[in-house]
């Protein structure tokens, strides 16, 4: 049965931001479906937010708009509907099919990239992954694919082996974040659902008529993102991976930013030195295992007078962030120029057990 409620009216390009916060807040009516149009995303609300919850949500969040439900969205799509009864979680669709020592070692945690799966199956469960992909097929009914990993993220394309284990046997799907969507091949291209809340932060930074250098492009997140919220803005999407410049490509396209979002196959340190020799001023390196080697590359492409730099790394014990900072100043200062400010050094997630991901903003000059 449907049900009236007080909503928040967000842009699609806000909605995850605001779905996040709200949530934190408490706000959020998870026994409501969040409602869409063409534009916008309705989220419904437990309550009535207080005075101080609305000045955090304009705060954060420009163009939030609060607003009775039964009067803003009768007219379009009626009264919100109720979800149906959740899911059980794969543990629990599992507890009297695997004996209680391989219940303790079930992942509790996968990526979902469109509708695929991507899952790391632990060795003693191998015997049982096709029940474990026919289950998680059954408790997330949009995923139409489930993935097993088959090795770690290797070679200069940044690519993992993949093993089918339930549903579709594919490794494209089309990838949705904050409105837009991504043609992704997972086993072709290296993409990171993990990253959405990167991609808006650093695309709500880029102002008009900046020269943004996207290093280790991929399909296209940070720059698809930056050309969709920052038309007057120009940015040069780079990967050696010729199978990610060409989903590149086709996501410019689809997204309708390829007057102002240029994908170029090239590698990152020829193409800084060359072609984009001094032209950016913001650059973005997110290549966490071995971007530290092309600190010279965002010196080469960030102008004369200096620029931004978006740096990712991994950071594993003992290692700490003050030494990531220090060998990224150290190469910045090796290549002829200065760090002016650390804007940001921040640890993004948990990767491994006693490792992170980083991201420092620096100011180079």
């Amino acid at each position: 049965m449907a049900k009236t409620a007080v909503c928040l009216k967000v842009p699609k390009i806000r909605g995850e931001k605001t779905i996040t916060l709200a949530a934190k807040m408490g706000l959020i009516d998870k026994a409501l479906i969040i409602s869409r149009n063409t534009d916008c995303l309705l989220i419904p609300l437990l309550r009535y937010p207080t005075e101080a919850e609305i000045e955090t949500l304009k705060k954060e969040i420009d163009s939030t708009v609060l607003c009775e439900a039964n009067s803003l969205i009768v007219e379009e799509r009626g009264l919100f509907e109720e979800k149906t009864q959740p899911s059980k979680t794969l543990t629990q669709a599992l507890q009297d099919q695997l004996p209680k020592d391989l219940l303790a070692i079930l992942p509790q945690a996968f990526d979902i990239v469109g509708d695929i799966v991507i899952i790391d199956i632990p060795p003693l469960l191998k015997a049982h992954q096709g029940l474990i992909g026919r289950t998680l097929l059954e408790t997330h009914r949009n995923i139409k694919t489930v993935l097993a990993k088959a090795g770690d993220i290797s070679g200069v394309y940044r690519v993992r082996d993949y093993e089918f284990i339930a549903g579709e046997s594919r490794t494209c799907t089309v990838h949705r974040e904050f409105g837009w969507a991504y043609q992704v091949d997972v086993a072709r291209a290296y993409f990171s659902p993990r990253l959405s809340h990167e991609h808006e932060r650093v695309a709500v930074q880029v102002q008009p008529k900046e020269v943004v250098v996207d290093l280790f492009a991929g399909v296209g997140p940070f720059a698809v993102l930056i050309g969709k919220r920052q038309p007057e803005a120009r940015v040069y999407a780079v990967d050696l991976n010729p199978d990610a410049v060409e989903l590149l490509r086709v996501n410019v396209k689809k997204n309708k930013v390829a007057d102002w979002v240029f994908p170029i196959c090239a590698d990152a340190r020829e193409i800084a030195s060359g072609e984009l020799c001094g032209v950016a001023d913001r650059v973005i390196m997110n290549l966490p295992e071995t971007a530290i080697d092309f600190v010279d590359a965002a010196c080469g492409a960030i102008k004369p007078s200096g620029g931004i730099v978006h740096f990712y790394g991994f950071v594993r014990l003992p290692d700490s962030v003050d030494n990531l900072v220090q060998r990224f100043t150290e190469g910045v200062e090796h290549n002829g120029r200065t760090v002016k400010a650390l804007l940001q050094a921040r640890s993004i997630r948990e990767t491994a057990p006693f490792e992170s991901q980083i991201v420092l903003d620096v100011q180079i000059q």
